[in-house]
C-alpha cells in the first residue's frame, strides 16, 4: 500500500503565478526512505505542505494510506504524518524541552500517563532525554531542531515530512540531525520525506526523487544518481565536494564504482581505485 499517492496534482500559489506543480503523479511506499530534491522553486517543499494539507490542489487527488485529502479528512490525515520545519523555533510553544514535546499530545488528549512515557521515549530517540528542563531557546540549532523532531515523534506519526531540516544550521548541527535521522530509520517503521537542496544529505535514502520545474527530473537511488551529475548541474544542483573531487581524478585514470558522497566513501573508493590501476 502506498503512504502517498498524488495522482494529476496541479497547483500554484497565485492564479496569474505559473504553474508549481504540473499534472504531477508521484507513489512513495510504506516505511520508504524518500529524498526529493530540487533548487529553490522545482516544487519540492510544496510537496510536503500539500501531502500534510497545508496547502490544497487546484486539480488532482492526493491519497495518503488511501485516504483522500479533502477538507473532511484532513485532521485524520494530520494525525498520520508529522512535519518538520527548517526553523525549528517556528514550533516552539512550550517553556521547557518536556512542556514543548507534552503540547501536541495534550492537544490529542492523551492520557497524563501514556503522555509521560511518550515524552522520555521520544526524547530518548533523539538523544535529548537530559535536556528536558531546558529552555528551547537556549538550546543550539541542531539541538532545537532535534527537539522538534521528538515533538514530531510523540505523536507517533506514521508518515515523517522534513522539509529542508537542516538547511539553517551549521555543519555540526546538520551532522546531529542526521545521525539522528538515519537511527530513526534503523529503530522504526516508519516512511520517512527528506525535502532537501543539499546532494549531501541523500546517503540514507531508499530512492532518490529529484525535481525541477514542477515535475519529476529523476526517480533513481543513491549509488545510481550521480551517472548524470552533467544534468543535476544543469538543472542548478550542486554536487558535493567528493563527487566533484572523484570527476576530476577521473581525468587522471582513477575509476569509481560509484560516486562518494562523504569523506569515508572518498578514502575507500580511493583505496579500491588505487589497487586497481
Amino acid at each position: 500500500m502506498a503512504a502517498i499517492e498524488f495522482r494529476h496534482v496541479y497547483f500554484r500559489y497565485k492564479e496569474s503565478s505559473p504553474w508549481v506543480l504540473e499534472d504531477f503523479n508521484l507513489e512513495i511506499d510504506k516505511n520508504q526512505t524518500v529524498a526529493i530534491l530540487g533548487h529553490n522553486g522545482s516544487g519540492k517543499s510544496t510537496i510536503a505542505k500539500l501531502a500534510n494539507g497545508l496547502l490544497i490542489p487546484q486539480s488532482g487527488e492526493i491519497y495518503i494510506h488511501n485516504t483522500l485529502v479533502t477538507e473532511e479528512t484532513i485532521w485524520e490525515v494530520r494525525k498520520q504524518i508529522g512535519l518538520v520545519f527548517q526553523n525549528p523555533e517556528n514550533q516552539f510553544v512550550g517553556t521547557t524541552v518536556r512542556d514543548d514535546v507534552a503540547f501536541g499530545l495534550e492537544n490529542r488528549g492523551i492520557p497524563r500517563e501514556e503522555m509521560l512515557k511518550r515524552i522520555e521515549q521520544s526524547l530518548i530517540q533523539v538523544e535529548m532525554e537530559d535536556y528536558q528542563d531546558h529552555e528551547p531557546h537556549h538550546l543550539s540549532g541542531g539541538q532545537k531542531q532535534r527537539v522538534a523532531i521528538a515533538s514530531v515523534m510523540a505523536t507517533q506519526p506514521d508518515i515523517l515530512l522534513l522539509d529542508e531540516a537542516t538547511s539553517m544550521l551549521d555543519p555540526k548541527g546538520r551532522k546531529e540531525i542526521l545521525t539522528t535521522i538515519n537511527a530513526l530509520k534503523q529503530q522504526l517503521a516508519i516512511t520517512m520525506v527528506m525535502i532537501t537542496h543539499d546532494l549531501h544529505e541523500i546517503y540514507q535514502a531508499d530512492r532518490v526523487i529529484v525535481m525541477n520545474q514542477g515535475n519529476i527530473y529523476k526517480d533513481t537511488i543513491v549509488d545510481q544518481l550521480f551517472e548524470d551529475y552533467k544534468g543535476l548541474q544543469s538543472i542548478g544542483l550542486t554536487l558535493p565536494l567528493t563527487v566533484q573531487l572523484a570527476i576530476e581524478l577521473e581525468k587522471h585514470d582513477y575509476h569509481f564504482a560509484k560516486y562518494p558522497l562523504n569523506n569515508e566513501e572518498l578514502v575507500d573508493a580511493l583505496w579500491t581505485s588505487d589497487l586497481n590501476k
